[in-house]
């Protein structure tokens, strides 16, 4: 098994937040979806395609977050309620409940979300750095909080997300 040290974990979180933000603070167009009563944004680009909820095969022993499989067009896919990780108050399932179908290192994942908003372009001046917290929570996948109009989205790095090893989706 490979161990990591404390400082060789918080360097690679650093090194991750820093590619993240990187990547966010340049803009780009963002898929934003809620997720409780906060809104967010994921790079476009990783979303393959939206689907209707439907209820997934549950894997014995999985996590909580982790809601099961479903056979798309051949393809097993995991399905992650992002609701459940991220620790919204509730994750009622209902007719805006969808699946946004990420291709994540070139494995395709599902990730259940209140709803979808649209696709909306943000220029770089519109994205501003997340802001540093207490080491207690972890923030390394928030790449930045972009602006528009009266609207905040939270921009999340869901490539990181999805392949971070607490989530036991795609390894290395």
């Amino acid at each position: 098994m490979n161990m990591i040290s404390d400082a060789q974990h918080v360097a690679l979180h650093e090194a991750a937040r820093e590619h993240a933000s990187k990547g966010a603070l340049a803009g780009g167009e963002f898929l934003t979806f809620r997720l409780g009563g906060e809104e967010y944004g994921i790079d476009i680009l990783q979303v393959q395609e939206i689907r209707s909820y439907e209820p997934p095969t549950r894997i014995a022993n999985a996590p909580s977050f982790i809601k099961g499989v479903v056979n798309l067009r051949g393809v097993i896919v995991p399905i992650v309620d992002l609701r459940l990780k991220l620790g919204c108050d509730t994750a009622e399932y209902n007719s805006f409940t969808v699946v946004i179908v990420l291709n994540v290192k070139g494995r395709v994942v599902g990730a259940v979300v209140d709803s979808v908003s649209d696709v909306l372009q943000l220029s770089k001046d519109s994205v501003k750095a997340a802001p540093e917290m207490s080491s207690s929570v972890d923030t390394v996948y928030i790449t930045g909080i972009g602006n528009v109009g009266d609207r905040m989205l939270i921009l999340i790095d869901i490539e990181g997300f999805m392949s971070s090893s607490d989530m036991g989706l795609i390894s290395g």
